[in-house]
């Protein structure tokens, strides 16, 4: 029996397609423009550059759009987690914003196949996911066909993310965003934006000897 091969588009079947472009604005959209909401992405940068609070200010601006669960699996329920919840102001969200305590991939599968699943995902660490690349495929694949976002953070060795997965995570995400001293760069797949993002502006002036 013949494999029944994909379907061939043309190229008014591109056009006439129907995406979902988050509507960003201010500082979200000068850096990152309008992402579709079924966007991948990966955070990555030293220790103490801001990584981590740059993700949750990414993931507070995404609650605008959706529900947003945030996976610790590095630090998972612990004190700088809570501390990072607060100077984030995150209390105020709700339920909008969901903290999951070490949550394994298996139950990640079941969590985001379920129909009123979180249109965003982030998970904190791509080293702590201890997954194979067939595994991180069969996450993208199961976000892609829900029209949902994910968003990947990873520690850095130099400039680049650590480890093969994450390398192989950086090439295949649309957002590429580099965290350094407090500031986010972006890279990638950008639908306009483009501007350095500043996470920590104290911070972020101390390490580039910015006057503020």
């Amino acid at each position: 029996m013949l494999k029944k091969i994909n379907r061939a588009y043309s190229v008014s079947n591109v056009l006439s397609k129907k995406f979902n472009p988050l509507g960003f604005s201010g500082e979200w959209e000068a850096t990152l423009g309008k992402p579709d909401k079924a966007f991948s992405a990966i955070i990555w940068g030293g220790t103490t550059n801001g990584k981590t609070e740059a993700a949750l200010k990414f993931a507070k601006y995404l609650t605008n759009f959706g529900k947003v669960a945030y996976d610790s699996l590095e630090q998972g329920l612990s004190a700088t987690i809570q501390q990072a919840l607060i100077r984030n102001h995150m209390d105020t969200l709700g339920n909008s914003f969901m903290l999951l305590d070490r949550e394994p991939f298996d139950e990640l599968i079941i969590r985001m196949s379920k129909p009123k699943s979180p249109d965003f995902l982030f998970i904190d660490s791509v080293q702590y996911t201890r997954i194979t690349k067939a595994q991180y495929y069969q996450l993208k694949e199961l976000m892609l066909k829900k029209g949902k976002g994910i968003i990947w953070i990873s520690q850095a060795k130099g400039s680049l993310p650590k480890g093969a997965l994450a390398d192989d995570i950086m090439f295949d995400v649309d957002l590429k965003l580099w965290v350094e001293g407090f500031k986010l760069f972006p890279d990638g797949r950008l639908n306009g934006g483009g501007e350095p993002f500043v996470i920590w502006a104290q911070k972020a002036a101390k390490y580039w000897k910015e006057i503020i």
